[in-house]
């Protein structure tokens, strides 16, 4: 017997898929980040090294193969090998020529069991967060300090992305290519900017794992690991969402202590983590649809499931630009679709949960065996909008 939650869902789903598409409300007034189709459509950025102007290629001293790398055979597996490196650099490295092999070489998604946690190097040490120590007993100025915290986040973010890639790579058919394209480019940038921050922290005579760091973000992550929803929901929509509400900030301190080239490297990041952020909203939105349920509420239910808190000050203009609807977040706006629609029960939205759901939709008329009930729209389960 299927639960409450999918009964509801396949039910919701299956009228979705056969009616007209015209998301005139709710989705419902979710209007994707104007730049989302040119990030995609860029070319592969080599500018990982920053000069006196700001970012370009690294010098030619610098590697950019690694046989390591040639074994792989799918996107997954690429994946599986950055978050199997333990090495920050390396890492790094990896990430880069991992999307760039995804770009040039064509290869197919595939599927590829990720470690169950990130290889990680012996320093910093991981620590809870309130043992994190002040700057004022950190050992580092504070814009090395700032540096330090803002490269660990980038590390980490590298290992989220590839996580996401790798761990759904299962039900690649259902999620469709684009949304494993994305991420991965999402890990290609997130290796550029801890590139960034790893060359500052040394022209500043530190290095990234000079004082302790905390594992949140990776706690984070282990939460939604059987949850596509929950995934999107709690990583690109609060965890990166909350750059984009500390960057400026970040980047007035910077300035404030007299380091403007920081300052620089920061605002460039804030500035390219919109992409991220619209990333995270535009597949959450489509899963939503996938599954039949409204975004803003299924969105809340699963902030109340995994105990994941919303804290001010939001960064309005940046979350606008991203896509991420106001009501999603802030109280003081209102969801007219919320009024109106029993929102989902706590129960996890799963992939699995997508699974049968999208499973309904092709016993319908199986007498006929021609299939014609299933509309190959833009959101449907094998047309997802790239």
């Amino acid at each position: 017997m299927l639960s409450p939650t999918l009964t509801r869902c396949s039910s919701s789903l299956k009228s979705y898929f056969l009616r007209p598409k015209s998301f005139s409300s709710s989705s419902l007034e979710f209007s994707p980040w104007s730049g989302l189709q040119s990030w995609r459509d860029s070319p592969l950025n080599k500018n990982r090294f920053w000069g006196p102007s700001g970012p370009h290629t690294p010098p030619s001293s610098i590697d950019t193969n690694d046989a390591s790398l040639d074994s792989a055979s799918s996107l997954a597996e690429l994946g599986a090998l950055v978050l199997s490196t333990s090495d920050p650099l390396s890492k790094s490295k990896l990430s880069h020529l991992a999307f760039s092999r995804w770009r040039n070489e064509k290869l197919p998604v595939g599927v590829y069991d990720p470690p169950s946690r990130p290889a990680r190097p012996p320093k910093p040490e991981l620590v809870s967060p309130k043992e994190i120590p002040a700057p004022k007993d950190s050992g580092l100025p504070l814009n090395a300090y700032m540096l330090h915290n803002l490269a660990h986040v980038e590390l980490n973010a590298i290992d989220l992305a590839w996580d996401t890639v790798a761990r759904f790579s299962p039900y690649s058919e259902i999620l469709g290519e684009g949304f494993f394209s994305d991420f991965a480019h999402v890990a290609d940038d997130e290796s550029r900017h801890f590139a960034w921050c790893s060359q500052r922290l040394d022209e500043l005579g530190f290095r990234y794992g000079d004082m302790p760091a905390h594992n949140l973000l990776w706690r984070e992550c282990e939460k939604s690991s059987d949850d596509v929803a929950a995934r999107l929901a709690v990583i690109p929509l609060v965890q990166e969402a909350r750059g984009l509400d500390a960057g400026p900030r970040l980047v007035q301190k910077l300035v404030g202590f007299g380091d403007n080239k920081t300052s620089k490297i920061v605002a460039r990041i804030a500035d390219e983590e919109v992409a991220h952020v619209a990333v995270g909203v535009y597949w959450f939105v489509s899963v939503c649809q996938k599954m039949g349920c409204v975004p803003c509420s299924t969105f809340k239910d699963l902030l109340r499931e995994y105990n994941v808190e919303l804290k001010g000050p939001f960064n309005y203009s940046a979350r606008d630009e991203a896509g991420i609807p106001r009501d999603w977040y802030d109280n003081s706006s209102t969801n007219k679709q919320d009024k109106v629609t029993k929102p989902v029960t706590n129960e996890k939205l799963s992939v699995v949960t997508i699974i049968l759901c999208v499973s309904l939709l092709f016993v319908r008329d199986s007498g006929s065996g021609t299939g014609s009930g299933v509309d190959q729209g833009p959101y449907s389960c094998h047309g997802v909008v790239h």
